[in-house]
């Protein structure tokens, strides 16, 4: 069975026979709803590479203690990939998060398409983006991942064309395309998919992404929902890398 994990701001420093002190509702969570008891052993990490494993020594009302026993390094692994994700309506954009994050993608980015049936406004932004964070930190969590995903601030169009330009291979999914997703060669760096909203990308919207450099390709005959269409093609991609060797 797998041991629980556990989230902390940081890992710095820590070794072997250090104390690391986990509260707020991280821990209230673990002790008054997990009922996590002294001598359990857990998992800690960062999301940034680095876990740290041991007994826990002590609870309180929101806070639990290590003691660590062992800590692991793990490098962030490659091709590092960002999903641009078109907003979903309904709860469809948590989804989306929570299997892209379960899939392996390293960032995250909501996206105001056109064409978006789903609008973020003000505390709605807000909200809507700290939802999307959470989903990814507790999908990082549940598929114990050393390196946790970044959601990004809500981006427009532009800025989108901007990530496709520095991106080593920046794709776009479009059910007219003629090239097959399963055609690409993946690369060692950075890789963007672009996931478009429940109306389709606008004429303008992929006239600007391929005119960044963006590349147009189609998962197959089937037309999949937002929610899934992202997770599908990178699974498809990252099932060539080393990655998932």
């Amino acid at each position: 069975m797998s041991l629980p994990v556990h989230l902390v701001p940081t890992l710095v420093g820590v070794g072997p026979g250090a104390v690391v002190e986990v509260t707020g509702d991280e821990a209230h969570h673990a002790v008054a709803v997990r009922r996590l008891r002294e001598g359990e052993a857990v998992v800690l990490t960062d999301g940034a590479g680095t876990r740290a494993t041991g007994p826990v020594s002590s609870t309180g009302k929101r806070v639990f203690a290590v003691t660590v026993e062992s800590v692991e390094r793990v490098d962030r692994p490659g091709p590092l990939v960002t999903v641009v994700q078109a907003l979903p309506k309904g709860d469809r954009g948590e989804l989306a998060v929570e299997v892209l994050t379960e899939v392996g993608v390293d960032r995250v980015v909501p996206w105001a398409a056109s064409r978006s049936v789903a609008v973020w406004r003000g505390d709605r932004a807000l909200k809507s983006h700290a939802k999307w964070a959470a989903t990814a930190r507790e999908a990082a969590k549940q598929s114990r991942r050393a390196w946790h995903p970044e959601v990004s601030p809500l981006a427009s169009t532009d800025e989108v064309a901007a990530l496709v330009g520095a991106a080593d291979l920046a794709l776009v999914l479009h059910e007219g395309a003629t090239t097959g997703l399963a055609s690409l060669d993946v690369p060692a760096g950075s890789l963007l998919l672009v996931v478009g909203p429940e109306g389709g990308l606008a004429e303008e919207e992929l006239a600007m992404f391929e005119a960044a450099g963006a590349r147009v390709v189609r998962l197959g005959a089937e037309v999949l929902r937002t929610s899934t269409a992202g997770v599908a093609a990178v699974a498809a991609l990252l099932s060539r890398t080393d990655r998932w060797s």
